[in-house]
């Protein structure tokens, strides 16, 4: 049966990441929109041919035809929202950050384990054809011995221009109203001043944590930092013997900069992450005895194979590549790392 899709938030990154590429998908069918703006909700339905449009989430939520929602709405409004989701039945795949908290990510992947469902979180960057490729190498070189064993790794995130083009989706004036409702955005002993920052983290940096998770281990032990290291600019996990040492900026302008390096004994494997919304892929290096080689790179985008990913696991019903229950390990690391920051 063919799913269909309700996309839940029409903003600017619900068209061009989400509604474009589902609506391109011969295997799916994007069969309803909602949003509180009720103009922009129009237009972006205009503008993606979807034929019927929703002011709430639980309107849409009421269509039977709805069989899977992708929710990309205000941060502390996307738990709420896909916890009614996901006790509707509904599989989901939300945008990130999941949740804000260890208890409130628990909640979510019991509703989806309750109701047996697909929820997958968005960490497009797991499905970047440069990272399967570094993957691939990566565990040949691992295998063979070629360069030795690996000694430790590198990973940053300093932020800068995203690569969205205007011209990939509509906007209105309207107003953003209230009324969703919202979880706290932080644990009970975060102080109010510290919040906005580590709602940054989690949205921005929490990408290249997953990613090296991804990459090098999937339950790494928090390490601690110097003193003086404020927690939104560095963080230092093991991943079973394998250092990692990252570094965050979060800049408005120049070009965005982000990625992870794998230092083997005798080498290197370097992972260059294109800004978020670039249709490009990573740029894989390997440095080998002095000699620098790149991999070849394709012309695939990680957030179409994000939802062609999502789409096959709703007809196979297979586990994502970044699931709920593996998403909620990024919440856990960055709530510990910022009560060591206190």
């Amino acid at each position: 049966m063919t799913p269909g899709i309700g996309i839940i938030g029409t903003g600017m990154v619900g068209q061009m990441c989400h509604l474009a590429n589902f609506i391109s998908n011969p295997a799916c069918q994007v069969v309803a929109v909602a949003d509180l703006r009720p103009d922009l909700a129009a237009a972006a339905a205009a503008k993606f041919a979807v034929s019927r449009v929703y002011r709430t989430h639980r309107e849409l939520l009421d269509d039977d035809a709805v069989s899977a929602v992708v929710v990309v709405t205000r941060r502390r409004a996307t738990g709420p929202i896909v916890l009614d989701a996901l006790n509707s039945g509904r599989h989901v795949l939300s945008e990130k950050p999941m949740a804000y908290t260890t208890a409130q990510a628990a909640t979510l992947v019991e509703a989806a384990r309750k109701h047996d469902l697909i929820y997958s979180v968005g960490y497009m960057k797991r499905h970047d054809a440069g990272v399967a490729r570094a993957r691939s190498l990566l565990a040949r070189l691992r295998t063979d011995g070629s360069l030795g064993r690996i000694i430790g790794a590198r990973a940053w995130c300093l932020g800068g221009l995203t690569g969205a083009s205007v011209d990939s989706f509509v906007m209105t004036t309207e107003t953003r109203p209230e009324g969703l409702e919202l979880w706290p955005d932080g644990p009970d002993w975060m102080p109010a001043a510290m919040r906005p920052r580590y709602d940054t983290f989690l949205n921005v940096f929490s990408h290249i944590i997953n990613l090296a998770r991804h990459v090098l281990g999937s339950s790494p032990t928090l390490q601690a930092m110097p003193t003086a290291t404020a927690p939104e600019t560095s963080m230092a996990l093991d991943f079973a013997g394998i250092p990692c040492i990252f570094a965050f900026a979060n800049e408005a302008a120049g070009p965005w900069r982000e990625g992870l390096a794998v230092e083997f004994e005798r080498g290197t494997v370097t992972i260059e992450l294109p800004a978020p919304f670039a249709e490009e892929e990573a740029l894989v290096t390997l440095d080998r005895d002095g000699q620098r080689s790149q991999m070849a790179r394709g012309r695939s985008w990680a957030f179409r194979r994000q939802a062609e990913a999502f789409v096959s696991d709703l007809i196979g019903h297979t586990p994502p590549a970044a699931s709920g229950e593996d998403s909620s390990v990024d919440i856990a690391l960055a709530e510990a790392h910022w009560k060591r920051g206190l």
